[in-house]
């Protein structure tokens, strides 16, 4: 029997009840398939830092590093300023951690509602890489004349030859093994952002050479953001830099039918990676049992997948789709028909495939 051992951090407000569903889900699909895990829970959040003053210690870092994943369920507080736990906790993590790939798929399933009309499963179906430690995102800036009317504030995109090409190497390996299209987007900004967005499109074309089975194009962010509305079918795999990936993941996560779907992993493929359902906290639903476990159950799947296991994770896929498509009235919380526990329970009838 395989066994991982699993970070989980099950955060604030609704994440420790969406990751109590997905361990549930692990757990079942880790009989049905012959894996184990050893999972230790971590206290990090809101809570513990109100409790604490402790945001994210050296000495969790490093316990981190002797993991094969970390599962996170949730960040963010109403009595935390913002900026602290995402810059002390989520941010720090992957920095620290080099997980300088962001995987979001973008995928519909039957039975679920879309904003966009006349598009289905088969035209809302592809995946955003996004650079995951560079760009905007490194906190490098500074004020001019602050606090006066003649204040300047400065933020800078730090983009280097090397997180670029490792990121736009991997969204070529994944385009070939994802083997659908074969198609790799790259989006950015060239006509405005001539300095960063010119270093991508060089080593986009650079890496595009070795890898001539592999259909390329470009779109302005702008245009990225109207065709995912108007034709998302025409995209297989996107890359893209930090701040427009978590831009346009957020809107992919809107025509996948909503935060409540939406899962993603941060990785480093040489080391330890996170995953993590993509909508929030989601303070005023803590405790009621009615917010959709469903992207964290989804994180879980990416997770094994990633750990290569295949056949776990597809079992977990097809249950998913399969109560999407026959049980569910809603995706929102509130109007699920189930409650939270109840929807992990249903994936977890529904992994052996049995009708």
């Amino acid at each position: 029997m395989k066994s991982y051992k699993i970070a989980v951090i099950p955060g604030d407000g609704t994440g420790p009840e969406v990751i109590r569903e997905g361990l549930k889900v692990l757990k079942a699909v880790g009989k049905l398939e012959g894996i184990s895990y050893e999972f230790e829970n971590y206290p990090f959040g809101g809570e513990h830092y109100l409790k604490t003053k402790e945001v994210l210690p050296d000495s969790a870092l490093k316990e981190f590093l002797k993991k094969d994943a970390i599962y996170l369920g949730a960040i963010g507080h109403p009595d935390v300023k913002p900026g602290i736990l995402e810059r002390g906790v989520l941010l720090k993590i992957r920095f620290d951690l080099d997980q300088y790939i962001n995987l979001r798929p973008v995928k519909l399933y039957e039975g679920v509602w879309t904003p966009l009309k006349d598009k289905g499963p088969k035209e809302v179906d592809f995946v955003v890489v996004r650079e995951n430690t560079e760009g905007l995102y490194v906190g490098k800036g500074h004020f001019e004349n602050k606090g006066t009317k003649k204040e300047v504030a400065i933020q800078e995109s730090v983009n280097t030859y090397k997180g670029v090409e490792r990121c736009v190497r991997y969204a070529f390996e994944f385009t070939r093994k994802r083997n659908k299209r074969k198609k790799l987007t790259l989006c950015g900004k060239t006509n405005v952002l001539n300095f960063a967005h010119d270093l991508w499109q060089r080593v986009f074309n650079e890496v595009a050479k070795k890898y001539p089975d592999i259909t390329t194009d470009y779109a302005h962010v702008d245009a990225t953001c109207m065709w995912m509305v108007k034709n998302p079918e025409w995209f297989d795999v996107i890359v893209t830099d930090n701040m427009f990936g978590d831009i346009i993941t957020d809107l992919g996560a809107m025509i996948q039918g909503g935060m409540g779907i939406a899962a993603g992993g941060n990785l480093n493929p040489e080391k330890v990676s996170m995953f993590e359902p993509i909508g929030g906290s989601a303070p005023k639903y803590t405790g009621k049992n009615v917010i959709n476990p469903l992207a964290a159950i989804a994180a879980g799947q990416m997770m094994l997948e990633h750990l290569g296991e295949v056949k776990a994770a597809e079992r977990i896929e097809n249950a998913i789709r399969y109560i999407t498509q026959h049980k569910l009235k809603s995706l929102s919380a509130g109007k699920m028909g189930y409650s939270t526990t109840e929807v992990g329970d249903l994936v977890v009838k529904h992994l052996d495939g049995v009708r």
